[in-house]
């Protein structure tokens, strides 16, 4: 997971603790200082990158990600979204989006993040991920 700062909210231990997150762990994090700083790390012209918008050209689920390797999915702040200037440049070749009713302005951002992520696992064959559920077989 790249966090891009600033963020909207904190990621202290007293934080991750209240708000459940109990895999944190388990994730691999890499932080930003800003936007420009993560583009010019990880170009999007030499990553398989996509930025998820509700002005995007594809519907999330229209993209092939089952051949991809390393798959960037970028998501903008709950309240604006990403930047226009990025948007902009990127339009028609790399936004997607997730349909919705035309009277809804966005998906919470987690929600977003969940939908979009499991599709591309899905495309994958769940890959490294625990097939059988082990609770009742105890």
């Amino acid at each position: 997971m790249h966090l891009v700062h600033p963020l909207g909210f904190k990621i202290d231990e007293k934080s991750l603790k209240r708000a459940g997150l109990d895999y944190w762990d388990k994730i691999e994090i890499e932080e930003h200082n800003s936007l420009e700083e993560f583009l010019r790390k990880y170009p999007p012209d030499n990553h398989n990158m996509f930025f998820a918008t509700t002005k995007g050209k594809t519907k999330y689920t229209d993209m092939d990600y089952s051949k991809m390797e390393e798959i960037f999915v970028l998501y903008g702040k709950e309240t604006k979204g990403l930047p226009e200037w990025l948007l902009e440049k990127y339009l028609n070749a790399k936004t997607i989006r997730i349909p919705m009713l035309p009277t809804l302005r966005s998906l919470n951002l987690s929600n977003s993040v969940a939908i979009i992520t499991y599709e591309i696992l899905r495309q994958q064959e769940f890959k490294n991920l625990q097939e059988t559920s082990t609770y009742f077989d105890k």
